[in-house]
């Protein structure tokens, strides 16, 4: 059954589609977990600023990074595995006689 899958799969290029989808979607969680940091401490200080709060700034926080990655790699890793599933033939063995 994995077999007809796999070649229905492969032959309609649902396959390909979906791999592609899949590796854009894991580049662009990559890259907003780059971003979600810097904009989050970039807003919390022009909050503090509106709000006219005299306490301690707001710290750079790292821990935001870190579900965005977790994310990107799933999705990239998902991806790959796919691809060798679908695409990648496996090295035939030769006989021994």
């Amino acid at each position: 059954m994995l077999n007809r899958l796999k070649e229905a799969l492969v032959k309609s290029f649902v396959g390909a589609i979906g791999l592609g989808w899949l590796f854009a979607q894991g580049l662009l969680q990559f890259a907003y977990a780059l971003t979600t940091p810097i904009s989050e401490w970039v807003s919390l200080r022009q909050y503090r600023t509106l709000a006219n709060c005299s306490a301690a700034p707001p710290s750079f926080s790292f821990a935001n990074l870190l579900p965005g990655l977790a994310r990107s790699v799933a999705l990239l890793l998902l991806g790959y595995l796919l691809l060798r599933w679908l695409y990648f033939k496996p090295p035939e063995r030769e006989a021994t006689e």
